[in-house]
């Protein structure tokens, strides 16, 4: 795997350098029960915009600009993200980095899970970030949205990842106006890419896994799920493997909604 992804072990070697920031997405009970000493906790809401029909679609620049100055991110600073759920929100998080041109990121594979399995320090203290005066703007190269999916949907190096579970895919558990997925879109549940027996680290097999679907690096991706959050996992997956792979955050919330998308069944 790529350095984008970190093992306990390599950070607990790091932590203390002045351009390290690591930022834990956990719920606020697992945070205060035992953070990695340092680690700053942000809120997974703060990454949202919250409107519906489509909430996981991204908050302004200017919501993002307080959001990122609050926790104090530079541009020097080496990214760590980490959550205690197998890598969905931090996968969102880093994802978001992407999208604001902060290239210099790492996930903790694993996440907290992996990190109180090998016995690593835990504070219980609340960090206060010094805030930033970093300025950020949005590129939209790691996103698609509705209308350039569909214009690309014909393409045959084109391929649609559904993250969501095998209901939603069919159609049989309905959460938006219409059910069921993108057209030709392949469906691979987000934890399936998590080895349990590993503390839900990143699967080894998960190139082989997933080149058995017929998801691989022959193919332009999108990933989407219900509102970005489970996406936000398969695409770190994806860009670890180095597919060329890019997310949908309006995701089904959004598809599922709008009059005129195309819906299988």
């Amino acid at each position: 795997m790529s350095n984008l992804i970190i093992e306990p072990e390599e950070l607990a070697a790091q932590l203390g350098r002045e351009a390290l920031l690591v930022v834990d997405l956990s719920t606020p009970q697992n945070y205060r029960g035992g953070h990695i000493p340092g680690a700053i906790h942000l809120p997974f809401q703060a990454l949202l915009a919250g409107t519906p029909p489509a909430p996981g679609k991204l908050p302004s620049a200017e919501r993002l600009t307080q959001v990122f100055r609050a926790i104090g991110l530079k541009p020097g600073h080496h990214v760590i993200a980490c959550d205690d759920e197998g890598g969905g929100w931090a996968g969102r998080f880093l994802w978001t980095l992407e999208v604001i041109g902060h290239k210099n990121y790492s996930y903790l594979n694993g996440g907290m899970h992996a990190w109180r399995s090998a016995g690593l320090p835990l504070s219980t203290e609340d960090v206060a970030p010094t805030p930033s005066e970093i300025d950020i703007s949005i590129d939209p190269a790691p996103s698609m949205d509705a209308e350039e999916i569909q214009r690309h949907l014909h393409d045959d190096n084109f391929l649609v990842w559904d993250a969501r579970s095998p209901r939603e895919y069919s159609g049989e558990q309905v959460a938006a106006m219409k059910a069921g997925h993108i057209p030709g879109a392949i469906n691979c549940e987000w934890t399936q890419l998590m080895d349990p027996q590993r503390d839900l680290r990143i699967r080894t097999d998960a190139r082989e896994f997933l080149a058995k679907l017929g998801i691989d690096d022959q193919h332009r991706i999108v990933t989407h799920c219900q509102s970005h959050h489970r996406s936000g996992f398969t695409w770190l997956v994806g860009k670890s493997l180095g597919f060329d792979i890019r997310a949908y955050p309006g995701s089904w919330s959004e598809w599922g909604n709008l009059p005129d998308t195309p819906v299988e069944r």
